[in-house]
């Protein structure tokens, strides 16, 4: 990862742990060239996003296969293009700008992530770990 730069222009940071995010499952949003969906948006899940999406055909909330099922809090790589979808329609959760890979401003604006930035001083750039 170290190569890997985020929306800032620094080091890209660890997007999630637990459950173990990005499309290769590595934690963190990377760019990779078969990755269709670019997941490059590190953000924060939120009850309403999550409702959004399941709405737009895409359940996060349900575990199925190995996959955990996502809770408000859990940070997971989005979709570039799904993120942007819901900004559009006003339900984008916030993202850990840190954590956004830079290849994220292909699809989206820096402006429009900085306007939807997690806050919470250290818990907005450690990753995490807390599932209960």
């Amino acid at each position: 990862m170290a190569s890997a730069r985020n929306v800032l222009g620094g080091e890209l940071a660890v997007c999630g742990i637990d459950p173990l995010t990005g499309w290769a499952r590595t934690g963190a949003c990377m760019f990779h060239p078969l990755d269709v969906g670019q997941h490059t948006v590190c953000a924060v899940m939120t009850e309403r996003f999550l409702r959004y999406t399941a709405f737009q055909g895409n359940d996060l909330s349900t575990a199925r296969d190995g996959f955990p099922g996502l809770r408000p809090g859990d940070r997971w790589c989005l979709c570039a293009s799904r993120w942007e979808q819901a900004r559009l329609d006003g339900m984008a959760p916030p993202v850990v700008l840190a954590a956004c890979h830079e290849r994220a401003l292909d699809v989206v604006s820096l402006a429009d992530l900085r306007a939807h930035a997690h806050g919470g001083g250290a818990a907005a750039s450690d990753p995490g770990t807390d599932r209960a």
